[in-house]
């Protein structure tokens, strides 16, 4: 196995090509987590690997709890599991809750403000009540205890992380929250060496070929943590040292087949790289080296070709079009040119708008395939009526 191998590997196990999942929640059920701090381009991170989804699937499967969103392993946003969530918080909550001891001390927060706050939120939201940011800082206020600016995202944090809240669903688009033991009532709850098993399991499944370093890093846990884990799964998986790093995977049965000029136009926190301290099977050093371009682009939307970051992209979104800008490290043949624009006519599909390419050697109007755009226009639609339907 060689490095661009590995990152083949990893385009067939995060399921960036091959058979597809039929549903939003199989994608997070298989990754065991979806990073989602930006919840619009996490949203197209899971419809990448979804066939025929469009962005109200998701919203659908969000607002109706099949997969909710809360801090858990690092101190970030990740989409969920119902089943998953409790033990993952017990597994790397903690850790988590160690590495705010600091900003703690400093916003005057200690054990006892965080009993009455989650408290004074559940109270809040008994009854299947859910509410923003906003009017929960309203719910601490009334209860005496100041939030406001990072104090009041620390209450929050720490209440989901308890755990005592989760995601609601979206109002308009705010987000708001909800009770966990009533957005979750069939959470399980794990030993800690059960669900330290679990995760590396299923971390080694759908990302590997990965390091120890690399599952540390995703998880929020330990480097001594993971390779525990990984002893205790030893059995289902296998292992390749390359360049002196060593590679955990379980062993697929399907030999990762990736067609000449693959694009695809992946957000910004995408599994893909995200879920990776070593980034060097999927970023090409004979390309980047040298590069003063090379932090703007992983400060973007990232562009893939046949597995490697070749540049980065961004959007703009306007009423009833999304314009896309790219910016490369190399230039595209024409097949390359072609895949591009067939990725950016993928998106608009996704998002049910026409499509704007710039590509920096032409201006174009993806054109969608009229037909095919019209039907998934309107598979948009339908599924939008249906999301309406969960708040009435």
């Amino acid at each position: 196995m060689a490095s661009l191998d590995i990152a083949r590997q990893r385009l067939h196990n995060e399921r960036l090509i091959g058979a597809p999942f039929k549903k939003p929640n199989d994608v997070v059920q298989w990754l065991g987590a979806v990073q989602a701090q930006d919840y619009p381009a996490a949203k197209w991170g899971i419809g990448q690997r979804v066939k025929d989804c469009v962005d109200a699937d998701i919203e659908l499967a969000f607002a109706s709890g099949r997969i909710l969103r809360t801090h858990v392993m690092r101190p970030t946003w990740p989409f969920v599991m119902p089943a998953d969530i409790r033990g993952m918080l017990d597994l790397t909550a903690p850790r988590v809750n160690a590495s705010m001891v600091y900003y703690e001390r400093r916003l005057e927060l200690d054990s006892a403000v965080y009993r009455r706050s989650n408290a004074a939120l559940a109270r809040a939201l008994q009854g299947g009540k859910q509410r923003t940011r906003t009017e929960l800082a309203r719910v601490l206020e009334e209860a005496g205890i100041a939030a406001s600016g990072q104090r009041l995202g620390h209450l929050v944090m720490r209440a989901e992380l308890d755990p005592v809240i989760c995601s609601g669903a979206l109002r308009g688009k705010q987000h708001t929250y909800a009770l966990l033991d009533e957005r979750a009532p069939n959470a399980k709850r794990l030993e800690r060496d059960a669900a330290l098993a679990e995760l590396t399991r299923r971390y080694s499944t759908s990302h590997g070929p990965a390091l120890a370093q690399d599952f540390a890093w995703w998880s929020g846990l330990t480097v001594a943590d993971a390779k525990r884990g990984i002893e205790m799964t030893k059995a289902h998986l296998q292992h390749e040292v390359i360049d002196g790093k060593t590679y955990w995977f379980v062993p697929s049965k399907v030999t990762a087949r990736v067609k000449d000029s693959t694009i695809h136009l992946l957000p910004n926190y995408d599994e893909y790289l995200i879920a990776y301290r070593d980034h060097s099977a999927s970023i090409d050093a004979s390309v980047h080296a040298g590069s003063p371009a090379m932090y703007d682009i992983l400060a973007r939307h990232i562009i893939v070709l046949n597995g490697r970051v070749i540049g980065g992209w961004r959007r703009t979104i306007k009423k009833s079009e999304v314009s896309i800008k790219t910016k490369l490290l190399a230039p595209l043949n024409g097949a390359q040119e072609e895949a591009l624009h067939a990725a950016a006519e993928r998106y608009g599909r996704f998002l049910g708008m026409a499509i704007t390419l710039d590509s920096g050697n032409q201006l174009s109007v993806v054109s969608c395939r009229l037909s095919v755009f019209r039907a998934s226009r309107g598979r948009w639609l339908c599924r939008r009526e249906a999301l309406a339907r969960v708040f009435r």
